[in-house]
């Protein structure tokens, strides 16, 4: 027998409800937005995070709008235990933004959690222990009443705990872990008696929190379990129900979305969807699904170039460039008819109407893009062959969003000659384009000094006759220059791409370094190429200022 077979299999049993009715629902508005990137999402990378990195993501978080961040697990992680420190000791927290952490439901670790949190304003415990039927059965070896003596002797100590801080204010939140392999009787079952220790009120609600730890069914049937769940859940008006859905299947946006219309509160998840296994649900991608609907999402992601990079930087995990709304290509029409409808409507589009243009669910224009159009390019296109012609004759692997950009300069310049572009031609006007064209600002010298993991770097700028002094600081060179071209612009510049490669194989090769800069809305390429990396990057920052500044130029 193949081991690719179906039948070691059962498909999932569908919730009895004949009288549903979350189907007949509209989404309304937001829900309550907790994001899990610095706990659950950090636990699942290769290499953890570093303190510097969480303190630059939960920065993000902050900035983008979200009101509860769960950051982290400080009972079962120093790391954890000294980040939550550092946020409390250094009045990090705003005013408005509340911290979350989680805990299983044991006596130590419950213990550990409140003296993690000791002197905070305002905190959610979250605490947790597994009932699924797989996990009573083949892990733990223990009855249901077993579980739920686990439970209740956990929420019975959180609330101890709680009391002995009473300077702080204090949430409590449940999660019956893997509750889609758990029966649903089972799990009002044991929320029912974790609530009855906690005794919530309308003021003072709880959350109980229904995870999909692992995604089981079709997002209707998860629908149907949250929407079971609360129609039976004592206290319902005591309680935040709060969904958690993993992508196994990869529905965990769409279960969270129905589970909302089915009657959940509040929905937990990370940015650009990163977890353990296939991921957790996406808060950018519901977030902004909202959004294209005319609802408030509550959260501000209009400055996403910033935020795609951050998330980047952070986990050192890519963004797909099909991934909705943050993709760097999906506002990119390659085919002539998609372009030709985008035309259109776009030369149509009365701005006082609503958004309506074909193939574009959003104005790219509300998360800082612009809707590109692109020559498709291939070894066999004529002069649509601009990667190809550039890799194979002068070594120039060009990463594709620069192959987007530099397409375009080919197009006019072949409808402008009416004829084949050669590449002689290809090339030179490339090197026009990025390398060798007049520029407004040159780079002079430069220092670059570390300390305290803190890149500072010194640079001389050189406009004409006239010198300029810059001074910026980062995590690396590139992000050093970065700085100090926002300091002396005054611009928001954000790097949004870096690539780079050696243009042969000998010791004495060239460097090249293509960038890709977010200035003030508007993305913008640039080239270094030297026989220094360094120098190569920072000629490409350079690069990518000086055609802004040209644009500026053009617009007055």
């Amino acid at each position: 027998m193949s081991p690719f077979d179906h039948r070691k299999y059962q498909s999932f049993a569908p919730v009895r409800m004949p009288s549903r009715r979350w189907p007949d629902r509209q989404l309304e508005r937001a829900p309550i937005w907790c994001s899990v990137d610095l706990r659950d999402g950090n636990q699942a990378l290769i290499e953890p995070m570093t303190s510097r990195q969480k303190s630059r993501l939960w920065d993000q978080l902050v900035k983008i709008g979200l009101k509860e961040i769960e950051v982290g697990f400080p009972s079962a992680s120093g790391h954890d235990y000294n980040f939550v420190r550092d946020l409390i000791d250094n009045d990090r927290i705003p005013a408005d933004v509340t911290v979350q952490v989680l805990t299983q439901a044991r006596p130590d670790l419950i213990e550990k959690t409140f003296e993690a949190l000791r002197g905070v304003r305002r905190a959610i415990v979250h605490v947790y222990n597994s009932t699924s039927t797989v996990q009573r059965e083949q892990v733990f070896g223990l009855e249901r009443a077993g579980i739920v003596d686990i439970a209740v002797r956990g929420a019975q100590l959180v609330k101890e705990c709680a009391a002995r801080y009473p300077e702080t204010e204090w949430v409590f939140e449940y999660s019956p872990e893997s509750f889609t392999g758990t029966e649903l009787d089972f799990a009002v079952e044991i929320c029912n008696a974790v609530t009855a220790v906690w005794q919530p009120t309308p003021q003072r609600p709880a959350i109980i929190n229904l995870p999909a730890t692992v995604e089981m069914s079709t997002p209707n049937v998860y629908a149907d379990q949250i929407e079971w769940f609360c129609d039976r859940i004592e206290r319902r008006d005591s309680l935040l129900i709060s969904l958690h859905t993993h992508n196994d299947r990869g529905c965990a946006v769409a279960a969270a979305e129905l589970g909302v219309l089915a009657g959940a509160d509040r929905v937990e998840g990370t940015l650009m969807g990163n977890g353990e296994r296939t991921g957790n649900m996406d808060i950018v991608t519901m977030a902004m699904n909202l959004y294209s609907q005319g609802i408030d999402p509550e959260l501000q992601l209009g400055h996403m170039d910033e935020i795609i990079q951050t998330v980047k930087e952070c986990t050192r995990l890519p963004v797909h460039p099909r991934h909705p709304y943050a993709g760097e290509l999906v506002f990119t029409a390659f085919s002539g008819s998609h372009q030709d409808a985008i035309k259109k409507c776009l030369a149509k589009r009365d701005p006082r109407e609503p958004w309506q243009v074909a193939y574009l669910p959003i104005d790219p224009a509300d998360i800082g893009r612009s809707y590109q159009e692109v020559i498709r390019i291939n070894s066999q296109s004529g002069k649509g062959g601009i990667a190809y012609v550039m890799e194979r004759d002068y070594g120039y692997e060009l990463p594709r969003w620069l192959q987007i950009d530099f397409s375009a300069a080919v197009q006019i310049h072949a409808e402008a000659q009416e004829t084949e572009v050669s590449p002689e031609a290809i090339y030179q006007l490339f090197e026009r384009t990025y390398l060798t064209g007049e520029r407004r600002w040159q780079l002079g010298d430069y220092q670059v000094k570390r300390a305290d993991q803190v890149d500072q770097l010194q640079a001389e700028l050189l406009d004409g006759s006239t010198r300029h002094a810059l001074t910026g600081s980062g995590n690396g060179v590139v992000a050093s220059f970065v700085d100090a071209m926002q300091r002396f612009t005054g611009k928001q510049v954000v790097l949004v791409e870096y690539s780079e490669h050696a243009l042969s194989h000998s010791a004495e090769a060239e460097a090249v370094c293509y960038i890709q800069l977010n200035i003030e809305g508007e993305r913008y390429c640039g080239v270094g190429r030297s026989p220094d990396i360094i120098e190569a990057s920072l000629a490409g920052i350079l690069g990518a200022i000086n055609k802004a500044a040209e644009q500026d130029q053009l617009a007055a």
